[in-house]
């Protein structure tokens, strides 16, 4: 059985193509963002054994929760925090300093974990969703402000260290990001019309120091960093993953990839 890996920029319907194939194929492991996964650590805490024991020590009354949610690799712990559900205040915002992602590491930390787990990865059977490209790139891009070629060295190597046998990628792609985003600005709002995914992205692009650099504020501006990060992610596929990946029309299935 060959691993699976979802990728397209924001509202190109990832999660959508994921419970597909899944209920298609409910003999795969299906990991998602916040899960644990063994190569992809989006919304998982990363931590040594001193911080993991002061994580515990910090928050005892829901020790046996976060130990629960607790996956040990080598020296390192990582928790699924944003899968306990609790009331104590702080307690996600102190665990989020821990991830890996949005600046939170050393653009020679974050290629050392990235390709470790990479390169021990030897499962099958995987349907992986933003595990490949999408939190790698976007930390490359506006928090180490790497260039489009720096990006894609980065992506040559990883792929020359990492296990390719089972590796197939589904990329999602069109060209109506505006008209997408509006329709995910829509859809992810309350019963009240609020919008909740918009103003986090925005304030996440935004106080980006890509985004400070560019002097970024404005709907336009999101869409020019996905248009951006569209053909960083494009060249990725078509020159380094090639005829391992496939480029699919975004929101036209039923896909037949399985």
């Amino acid at each position: 059985m060959d691993n699976y890996f979802i990728e397209g920029i924001q509202g190109m319907g990832k999660s959508t193509l994921l419970q597909e194939l899944a209920g298609k194929r409910p003999e795969y492991r299906v990991c998602r963002e916040g899960d644990y996964s063994p190569v992809e650590l989006a919304w998982c805490a990363w931590m040594d054994s001193e911080q993991y024991g002061g994580v515990l020590e910090r928050y005892k009354a829901i020790r046996s929760q976060i130990e629960a949610n607790t996956f040990r690799e080598g020296e390192h712990y990582i928790v699924t925090y944003t899968r306990i559900i609790t009331d104590i205040p702080g307690f996600h915002r102190d665990l989020e300093q821990y991830e890996i992602y949005n600046g939170r590491r050393s653009l020679e930390e974050l290629e050392r974990i990235v390709f470790e787990r990479y390169e021990r990865f030897h499962g099958s059977g995987y349907l992986f969703e933003c595990a490949f490209l999408q939190n790698i790139v976007e930390d490359l891009i506006l928090f180490h402000q790497l260039s489009d070629e720096e990006i894609l060295d980065f992506y040559r190597r990883l792929y020359a260290v990492m296990p390719r046998e089972h590796f197939r990628l589904l990329y999602l792609y069109s060209d109506k990001i505006a008209e997408n985003i509006r329709i995910i600005q829509r859809e992810r709002s309350d019963d009240q019309g609020n919008q909740l995914w918009y103003p986090l992205m925005m304030e996440y692009l935004v106080n980006s120091p890509y985004g400070k650099r560019h002097g970024y504020g404005e709907f336009e501006d999101l869409i020019s960093h996905l248009r951006h990060r569209q053909r960083v992610e494009l060249r990725i596929v078509r020159e380094i993953v090639g005829d391992r990946a496939r480029i699919l029309p975004a929101k036209e299935g039923p896909y037949s990839v399985l």
